[in-house]
């Protein structure tokens, strides 16, 4: 189960943070850093969390590696949650209708 990874990887207030951060585009370790109350190695290895989590994806530039949001990780995670909003859909569609029902009565 990806989601289950995702979730877990994401239960670090830390590491939710660095995640947050990259929804600004992608970024090196060093600006992910900056203002954090931990070091730079340690934003190093809450992205390798990340990263195994499949939420985080890199590509090397030069001397530095770049950090991004990986669309398929959080699909997976997306896709679990999705399916308690259909269920909540599905159950205000039914109270819609019946109130209407009843409206008609």
């Amino acid at each position: 189960m990806a989601y289950d990874n995702a979730l877990e990887a994401l239960a670090d207030p830390t590491r939710r943070r660095v995640f947050e951060r990259l929804r600004a585009g992608p970024s090196p370790v060093g600006h992910l850093a900056r203002g954090l109350p931990v070091s730079r190695p340690a934003v190093s290895q809450h992205l390798k969390v990340l990263k195994e989590a499949g939420l985080v994806s890199e590509v090397q530039d030069g001397t530095r590696r770049i950090y991004r949001i990986d669309p398929q990780g959080l699909g997976a995670l997306r896709a679990w949650l999705d399916q308690f909003w259909e269920n909540a859909l599905d159950a205000f569609k039914a109270e819609a209708e019946q109130s209407h029902k009843d409206e008609d009565k």
